[in-house]
C-alpha cells in the first residue's frame, strides 16, 4: 500500500515540499516507494530514476545491517 501510494502522490508531495531537484526527489521516491517509485522517477527524468535506484539499494543494504542488531532488542520487549 505504501509503495503504490508513494508512487501515485510522491511527485505532488515533493512539489508541495518545495523539492525541485531531480536527484533529491528521485532518492526520496526510491527510499519510500521502492521499485514502483523508481519506475515513476524514470518518468520524471533519467537522473531522478538513477538516484531512485541508488536510494532503494542503499535502503536495502542499510536495513540488512541494522535489522539484525535491533531485532533481538525489539523482540525482547514483547
Amino acid at each position: 500500500m505504501t509503495v503504490i501510494t508513494g508512487a501515485i502522490i510522491g511527485g505532488q508531495i515533493l512539489r508541495l515540499a518545495g523539492v525541485s531537484r531531480h536527484d533529491i526527489g528521485g532518492f526520496a521516491l526510491g527510499v519510500a516507494s521502492h521499485g514502483i517509485g523508481t519506475a515513476r522517477a524514470f518518468q520524471i527524468s533519467e537522473e531522478a530514476g538513477a538516484f531512485s535506484g541508488l536510494g532503494m539499494g542503499l535502503n536495502g543494504i542499510l536495513t540488512s545491517f541494522v535489522l539484525p542488531v535491533f531485532y533481538p532488542l525489539l523482540n525482547g520487549w514483547s
